[in-house]
């Protein structure tokens, strides 16, 4: 499994919506953990994102089907998503090269 943050700012809606409905975020970790992808943990952040998140997913095409449907109307908000590599890794790869 592949590891990923995913940076996201909510719209001035999605604002309302979580302010109404604080328990909504939960409900969209539970939807996206239906799709196989898993919270590894969540953070509310200061700056230009509301939050950052860390998920686990089977693969590249998993995460993209979950931003899409994150970031359909119903759940308004951007979202920049990017794969992690860890540091042993990375150099492994490096010194193969």
């Amino acid at each position: 499994m592949a590891l990923y943050i995913m940076l996201s700012t909510l719209s001035e809606t999605g604002r309302k919506v979580v302010r109404k409905l604080p328990g909504s975020i939960r409900k969209v970790n539970a939807e996206v953990g239906r799709m196989g992808v898993r919270v590894v943990a969540q953070y509310a952040v200061l700056g230009p994102y509301d939050f950052v998140t860390v998920v686990e997913a089977p693969d590249n095409e998993t995460i993209a089907a979950m931003v899409i449907i994150c970031t359909e109307p119903r759940a308004p908000s951007s979202m920049e998503t990017l794969a992690i590599v860890s540091l042993s890794g990375a150099s492994t790869t490096v010194t193969k090269s």
